[in-house]
């Protein structure tokens, strides 16, 4: 009986020491949850954990994520809808590309003084005409004879050069021994795939004659895809360029702007005499163009400089394609510079939207 006794005290003191302990914790956690210190760094690891929509997805019931999964199934096939509207908007580009043509020709001709315009499509009202017939009237006034030297301007002088001055993304390319080069330039074309073929268009540039190489043509062909991905097919926003192909540039002999040569001193280990090589090595110039970075087709993965060169690229022969063949004109007078710096400055504060329509560009 003792022993049972002093067993029971025992038990009777553990279990009073346990919630002696148990109520001492309680009024720790109480002191500690009236510190605001304390509240607001909980408060601020609570702020700054992450909630993520799949993990809010992930609270569903099963059938609503089953529900999920079939909106996605219905997504990728409107991918492959939207898809192929944009395999028929290259068609129709293409189509009216033919009826842009006549009028590209008759701009080529009045550039090159292959014709002159009539008076009636030589007619054009400016903004300023008011100036401008001031202008004229003050120069008739001066007693200049420039009948002669009017006689001898063929065409409009440096048209395609002036544009490359102009446009900035152009220009950061333009070296000062590419320049006489470029005034030979006569015309930028844009031509489209043919009906069938993998989606792609090409780029040609009309030289007329010159001292630095015997193309009269030179051509990059961008290769574009307008697929989903099938590995990630809701990042799909649209044609994109994959690749390109630049030409093979017949250069004349000592007029190759690409490559430069150097001359090197090289030391003898043995016998200690020097003598002096020459080699070539790559130059600056807007003609590396044509001879861009390959794609590797075997899925291995360009370095960093590579990809923002070819991004670059890619931007550089878009550029062309959506602006400066179509509008060659307003980049030549400017206008059509005023109007994107315009527009960029009034982006600013939309940057929302404009992500948005990034990939819109038909």
């Amino acid at each position: 009986m003792a022993d049972n006794s002093k067993t029971e005290d025992t038990a009777s003191e553990s279990l009073e020491a346990a919630k002696n302990a148990s109520n001492k914790k309680e009024k720790l956690a109480d002191q500690v949850m009236q510190n605001p210190q304390v509240l607001a760094a909980l408060q601020e690891r609570l702020d700054n954990t992450p909630v993520t929509p799949s993990s809010y997805i992930e609270t569903f019931p099963k059938a609503v994520i089953r529900r999920i999964d079939a909106l996605k199934k219905l997504q990728v096939k409107c991918a492959h809808i939207e898809a192929k509207f944009y395999e028929e908007v290259h068609d129709l580009e293409r189509k009216y590309a033919a009826l842009y043509q006549p009028l590209f020709d008759k701009r080529r001709e009045f550039i090159n003084g292959e014709a002159e315009p009539t008076d009636a499509e030589a007619e054009w009202h400016s903004e300023n005409e008011d100036e401008e017939k001031l202008a004229g009237e003050l120069k008739n006034a001066v007693v200049i004879d420039e009948k002669a030297e009017e006689t001898n301007v063929k065409g409009i002088p440096d048209f395609w050069f002036t544009i490359f001055r102009n446009v900035d993304m152009l220009s950061e390319l333009v070296q000062e021994y590419d320049e006489p080069i470029l005034k030979h330039l006569q015309d930028i074309k844009v031509k489209f795939s043919e009906p069938g073929q993998p989606m792609s268009f090409s780029l040609e540039f009309h030289f007329g004659p010159n001292d630095y190489f015997s193309n009269s043509v030179l051509t990059k062909t961008y290769k574009m895809k307008s697929e989903p991905d099938k590995t990630d097919p809701f990042s799909f926003e649209g044609p994109e360029i994959v690749d390109c192909e630049g030409c093979t540039i017949d250069w004349k002999k000592g007029k190759n702007v690409t490559v430069k040569t150097i001359k090197k001193k090289q030391k003898h280990k043995g016998r200690g005499t020097v003598r002096t090589i020459t080699k070539q090595v790559p130059n600056d110039s807007f003609f590396n163009f044509f001879s861009p970075i390959k794609v590797s087709g075997d899925g291995e993965s360009l370095d960093e400089d590579s990809e923002f060169t070819l991004a670059a690229d890619f931007e550089i022969g878009h550029f062309f394609r959506e602006r400066i063949v179509p509008r060659a004109v307003l980049y030549f007078t400017g206008e059509a510079i005023e109007d994107d710096d315009n527009f960029e400055e009034d982006e600013e504060g939309e940057e929302e939207v404009r992500c948005t329509l990034f990939f819109v560009d038909y």
